[in-house]
């Protein structure tokens, strides 16, 4: 029974690990991303050397296998809290709701509007880069003034910010 509790213990530590390091490496931070690795890998070297060199059960291995599943679940949400990095919004509006664009602004977006034309007529795209952790707040504020806007977002890989106080 320690060997199961130990073996559920050391992957709820790995998978968080791996998830961590794959999301620093993706993020071109590969200091971070290494110190990770490192963790990561001393600990699935003890996690898997307990249920290779002992009783090779259904069980201990069906243990392993699930808290794997429950570790890469664990990692998601702790990505999902850390938030890090920026993203990118690209939301669509049939008509130009300067109410809604001077809400986002108000409330800390960085907004830059562009009009085009499409099939119906005049569009208006709103483009947005921000920190991850804003993204509820953006959805909150699109809900409540602009309920049937497209959306897209997606995050960039790089970019060159411009550090002015006429932008803040």
């Amino acid at each position: 029974m320690e060997t199961i509790l130990l073996i559920i213990i050391l992957q709820l530590l790995y998978v968080p690990l791996l998830t961590m390091r794959t999301i620093f490496m993706v993020k071109n931070n590969s200091i971070i991303a290494s110190v990770f690795g490192f963790f990561e890998a001393a600990v699935y070297i003890f996690g898997l050397s307990l249920v290779i060199s002992g009783n090779q059960t259904f069980l201990t291995m069906f243990i392993y296998a699930l808290s794997f599943g429950v570790g890469i679940f664990i990692g998601n949400l702790i990505e999902k809290k850390l938030a890090i990095g920026h993203i990118t919004y690209n939301i669509s509006l049939k008509h130009e709701n300067q109410l809604f664009i001077d809400k986002l602004r108000q409330s800390g977006f960085r907004v830059t509007v562009f009009e085009g034309k499409g099939n119906g007529g005049k569009r208006y795209r709103l483009e947005i880069l921000m920190d991850r952790h804003k993204e509820d707040t953006l959805w909150e504020l699109v809900k409540m003034y602009e309920p049937n806007a497209f959306i897209i977002s997606f995050e960039p890989r790089k970019f060159k910010r411009r550090y002015s106080k006429l932008l803040k």
